[in-house]
């Protein structure tokens, strides 16, 4: 990587200065937590106009506007009183500990100005589509950052653009013409809902009923925050389902009547309110980067004018141009890295089909070593079709495309089995059993064809002949390769094969290709996940299930494990952790764990414990996904793409990273957040950058190069499948990459 860039690049993180404070703060004893600490922390933002208090480490701190006079303590008070008023905080007795000149570091001033715009609501929304009932809004989302620029730690806000599909009717309107109405928990649990009062908390989950709006509804409009949330209940029929939503900032289950929520529009949800989801996700990307930037410019002028009420101004966003420390560059093109395949063959990331033909697969799996070491190495495909449709061309190519990366085939059986338009249970069935008819001719692999409509019928309570087919096979150690009819009209066939073959040898063991230089940060890789599912018949609870895949020097895949048990929380237990470590392969070696998210609870001090147990020594590395600022490419004074492998550190253990080459018809890359946790063996950030750059090149499943590492890309799909019951017969570990 390289900080000397012939072009130069921006970001969406605009650093906060500070004018003039006038701050206050205070404690409550005894301590609460972080989640009680931001709801008590909003409530009192709300009690006094001009004021915005946080919560952080024990301590409220408070930031008021420069004209007025902060409240006094026994304001204060009475506003704890007014509060404590609201049954959830009932039960609570507090008594002040008043601080007269609080500290107010960067990660305060930062959290302090996010609570003004939380609070205000300064930004305008610009509409971009409407229609049915439908609309579509360039909106402003912000988060605070802290960032070091030059040896300087800083507060920031992130400013940056989303546009939400949002259904203009309410939840309620949506049950109440719900096809499946008549069962409640099946329509609603699980479902994605936006607060129509408070649109910052996000998306959230119905994660329980609690009874009917008429059974409570004098306590819940006590309790509502909002107007919209009043309304709604004073008008709600009493028969009106409650529902109990989860955002994702705390473990806190609110209470709400159907009317004030939205449901969130997704692939899932959009068939049943007559939608082409597809079609409504090109209103969604943002093309124009002037457009983009115009309203970030508006968006940052709104802000200004109030941050500057509280004495706070914010600066033009980092940028190379003032901070060229702060921005990695890439020396060559991502596409550029060396790959090792088979017979010794080395080629750039960019000619992998070139690599496979000439070399074959780096490694065959041992059920398909050459005849001479006693095992066939003929690939046996079945093929079932669940539309009608002349496949002899395609197959006929897919066995070309197999023999010319060394790999002979067989096509033992095909079936077709027609799909009525009134899907049945006994349709089912007899399906299961063409399955079972085609496994007992003991394939490797079954090809499957589907029809258009089946690629969204989880929504529905039958569920989809992908997941039934899935399932069935992969208890039975049998590998699959689905095509969908859409698919296979509207791409090339050339295409297809470049995704599916290699993708093919690597779910039957066979290692396509790996990196042709061995990294040189660790000599192991780990993936860490949870996946979690919603308990459907007991409100709030959650059933999870972690999984880890172990990867060697050169990026190769070498094993995966899942947890046998389900677990509660966000924790990994101890005894996994210890799985994850075992002392015959990781003793006295370097490990590198990527965490998806932040590792939670003891998961650090239990890893490390082990890692000293086996005299191992692990660099812990969180990957997050989401409230991540935009990065972009400066070439010639115009803004463009951002280049992958392009990364602003914002500190010494922490990088943002674009990983991903996104067209710009397309939009914008979402990057990575990369944090090295300060426990475990130190490294330097380049070398993390670099790393996770090169694992996101060997998946093996298709073309396009990950967002992810591979430690990490689809750990949810496993743990997920796990929590479906969905698994390889009995094994909780393999070789094989089912999940690609």
């Amino acid at each position: 990587m390289s900080n000397q860039p012939k072009n130069h690049a921006l970001s969406e993180v605009f650093p906060l200065r500070i004018i003039q404070c006038n701050a206050t703060g205070f404690r409550l004893t005894p301590s609460i937590d972080k989640e009680l600490g931001n709801r008590l922390s909003f409530r009192f933002s709300q009690q006094f106009p001009g004021v915005v208090v946080i919560w952080n480490q024990d301590t409220f701190f408070i930031l008021g506007q420069l004209n007025i006079k902060l409240p006094s303590q026994e304001e204060w008070k009475q506003a704890l009183a007014e509060i404590q008023k609201i049954d959830d905080f009932k039960r609570y007795y507090w008594s002040f500990q008043w601080l007269n000149k609080p500290q107010i570091t960067p990660e305060i001033l930062g959290k302090l100005s996010a609570q003004i715009f939380t609070i205000n609501r300064p930004f305008d929304s610009v509409e971009v589509y409407e229609k049915k009932q439908v609309v579509i809004r360039r909106e402003i989302e912000f988060w605070s950052e802290i960032i070091e620029l030059q040896d300087t730690v800083t507060a920031g806000i992130t400013l940056t653009l989303k546009s939400p599909i949002k259904f203009k009717g309410t939840l309620a309107n949506f049950f109440e013409n719900h096809p499946e109405r008549q069962d409640p928990d099946k329509v609603l649990m699980g479902l994605k809902v936006k607060g129509i009062d408070f649109d910052f908390n996000g998306l959230g989950t119905i994660v329980g009923l609690a009874g009917t709006v008429g059974e409570h509804q004098d306590k819940l409009i006590e309790m509502a925050a909002g107007s919209t949330s009043k309304e709604a209940l004073r008008n709600a029929p009493p028969e009106q389902p409650l529902v109990l939503v989860k955002f994702s900032r705390n473990n806190k289950q609110y209470p709400y009547a159907m009317a004030a929520l939205n449901p969130a529009i997704t692939a899932e949800t959009a068939p049943l309110l007559d939608l082409d989801y597809g079609e409504l996700l090109k209103y969604t990307k943002i093309t124009d980067f002037k457009e983009r930037q115009d309203l970030l410019k508006k968006a940052q002028e709104k802000a200004d004018t109030f941050l500057i009420k509280y004495g706070l101004k914010l600066e033009r966003s980092v940028n190379s141009y003032d901070y060229s420390q702060n921005f990695l560059f890439p020396k060559k093109s991502i596409n550029q890295t060396l790959l090792l395949f088979g017979n010794g063959v080395i080629k750039p990331q960019g000619d992998i089909l070139k690599g496979l033909k000439e070399g074959g697969v780096f490694k065959r799996h041992r059920d398909f070593f050459p005849q001479e070491f006693g095992s066939s190495e003929e690939i046996k495909i079945s093929v079932l079709k669940l539309y009608d449709i002349n496949l002899d061309p395609f197959i006929d190519q897919v066995q070309r495309r197999l023999r010319d990366y060394k790999f002979e085939s067989d096509i033992i059986e095909q079936k077709y089995f027609p799909i009525q338009d009134e899907i049945k249970g006994e349709m089912r069935v007899n399906l299961e059993k063409t399955v079972d008819g085609l496994i007992e001719f003991d394939p490797d692999i079954l090809l499957v064809f589907l029809p258009e409509s089946d690629r969204y019928a989880n929504n529905y309570k039958a569920g989809s002949f992908y997941e039934q087919i899935y399932a069935q096979l992969l208890r039975r150690k049998i590998a699959s390769q689905f095509i969908y009819e859409d698919t296979f009209k509207k791409v090339n066939p050339s295409f297809i094969l470049s995704q599916i073959v290699p993708g093919i040898l690597a779910k039957l063991g066979n290692l396509p290709f790996v990196l042709a230089e061995p990294l040189s940060i660790a000599d192991y890789f780990i993936g860490l996940d949870i996946s979690r599912k919603k308990k459907q018949k007991s409100p709030g609870t959650i059933n999870a299930c972690a999984s880890i895949r172990l990867y060697g020097a050169r990026g190769e895949f070498i094993n995966y494990q899942l947890e046998g048990d389900f677990i509660e929380g966000e924790e990994i237990p101890q005894r996994f952790l210890e799985k994850l470590l075992p002392h015959n392969t990781l003793s006295d070696k370097t490990i590198l764990i990527y965490r998806d998210g932040r590792f939670a609870g003891e998961e650090v001090n239990n890893l490390l414990e082990r890692s000293e147990a086996i005299n191992s020594q692990l660099i812990l590395v969180e990957c997050r996904k989401s409230q991540i600022p935009r990065l972009y490419n400066v070439n010639n004074q115009t803004i463009d793409v951002p280049e992958p492998g392009l990364s602003l550190k914002m500190s010494s253990h922490e990088a943002i990273l674009v990983t991903t080459k996104v067209e710009k018809k397309i939009g914008l890359a979402r990057p990575l957040r990369l944090s090295i946790r300060q426990q475990g063996k130190q490294v330097l950030i380049e070398d993390v950058i670099d790393t996770t750059l090169k694992l996101t090149l060997l998946h093996h499943g298709a073309l396009k190069t990950p967002r992810l590492p591979m430690p990490l890309h689809g750990a949810d799909k496993m743990a997920g499948l796990r929590l479906k019951g969905i698994y390889p017969s009995k094994m909780l570990e393999g070789d094989r990459q089912f999940w690609l």
